[in-house]
């Protein structure tokens, strides 16, 4: 078997399809707060509890998944599923992640909208606050690795002031390509090799992957309009905005709502009820798109098109984090590459550093019963080293007594 990400051997975790959809799995019933919420959990368990990968890995890996469209935060589970298990490890991941929220979604689609209202306000209170507690310590986590020395902190201090004053999707990229200008001219420190991303994809499946992408996003808009079929039209829209979107979730959102609602597929009231629903469920918002697929149908239909709008939208960014990784895991190891990856990843640390204030902290510390649940979150986790599933259920738990109380 090839070696792990890390460059440790992975002979001892045989990893196959099933034991990574349980890990995804276990990320798509638990993992609220949002992308960067995400990326903290992450970092958690596969850094720093199961040291699959090493945190200049991690931060290779989110680097790539920042750069391409889509999820990033799904790009990068799917990422890692392919080094422990190929192919089928990145379907795994996407099933895993996404099906919880998704099927959620759905049923709230057919009327069955009981789960938000047993989500009282405290317990979603409870569930922002803990990813304010996530986020902080893969920043502290990050910084201390990625960051060691004045120039990178200084990189890092930036890209986030930039993020804040210039709250646009495109910034993200544009402070990652800043980055990796200043890593490449200034920090041209000592060459090392980069651990390897371990089992990834040939590259004949990598090209195939590649050209499939931009086939579809230049054909299919042609099909649909030769093809007077609603299916086809549904699938080319969402297509088109998984392709196009980068910034994650909230971001697809306008194009979605564009696509679905000025043609009529479904009312702005339906769009803004079931965007409110994806904001109660853990996992990636981009599953927003199974409930649209179920709103535009009618049962028992409704299951094919949300599955229909499902695939659509995450297809784009499976095949580009297949098709760029072994590409990506190469590039690393050029010394040029190497000293731009410094700056990339300084930048990634200012990214999160900006997403932990806006829009982690502003949408959850409210008043100082909420900062101190925040602060005990953060000590059961970087302190006792509690699973942070475990601390999503007890912070959670612990904001609805405190709002049931008051």
């Amino acid at each position: 078997m090839a070696d792990a990400p890390g460059g440790k051997s992975g002979s001892a975790h045989p990893d196959t399809f099933w034991e990574y959809l349980l890990i995804a799995l276990k990320f798509g019933l638990t993992s609220f707060g949002g992308p960067i919420a995400h990326l903290g959990y992450y970092r958690e368990e596969f850094v720093v509890r199961r040291k699959w990968l090493d945190e200049r890995s991690f931060a290779d890996l989110v680097a790539l998944c920042q750069f391409l469209p889509g999820p990033a935060s799904s790009q990068v589970l799917m990422g890692v599923g392919i080094m422990r298990a190929g192919l089928p490890g990145c379907i795994a991941g996407f099933l895993g992640f996404t099906l919880p929220s998704a099927l959620v979604l759905v049923l709230f689609a057919f009327g069955v909208s009981s789960f938000e209202g047993a989500l009282g306000s405290g317990w979603l209170s409870g569930l922002k606050i803990v990813a304010v507690a996530v986020v902080a310590q893969a920043v502290w986590g990050m910084a201390k690795s990625l960051c060691p020395d004045p120039p990178r902190a200084t990189v890092a201090i930036l890209a986030s002031v930039f993020i804040l004053a210039v709250p646009a999707s495109w910034a993200q990229v544009g402070v990652i390509l800043i980055g990796g200008v200043i890593g490449w001219a200034f920090l041209k420190g000592e060459t090392a090799s980069a651990p390897g991303f371990g089992r990834t994809v040939g590259r004949g499946v990598a090209v195939f992957c590649l050209v499939l992408f931009f086939g579809l996003l230049i054909l299919l808009p042609i099909a649909a309009r030769i093809i007077p079929d609603m299916a086809l039209a549904q699938f080319d829209s969402f297509y088109r905005a998984g392709s196009l979107v980068f910034g994650g979730g909230h971001v697809v959102l306008p194009l979605l709502q564009a696509e679905t609602v000025r043609p009529g597929w479904v009312t702005n009231e339906q769009f803004l009820a079931g965007y409110g629903a994806a904001q109660a469920i853990p996992g990636p918002l981009f599953a927003f798109a199974a409930y649209l697929g179920a709103a535009m149908a009618t049962p028992p239909t409704a299951w094919t098109g949300a599955t229909l709008c499902l695939v659509a939208v995450f297809l784009p960014s499976i095949l580009l984090i297949v098709g760029a990784l072994p590409f990506w895991d190469a590039l690393r190891s050029v010394p040029a590459v190497q000293s731009a990856l410094r700056g990339v990843n300084a930048a990634v640390v200012g990214l999160l550093l900006a997403a932990l204030y806006q829009p982690v902290w502003t949408s959850a510390i409210h008043k100082p019963a909420d900062f101190a649940l925040g602060l005990a979150a953060f000590g059961l986790l970087a302190l006792w080293k509690l699973p942070p599933w475990i601390v999503v259920i007890l912070t959670a738990a612990a904001a609805g007594v405190v709002k049931a109380g008051g």
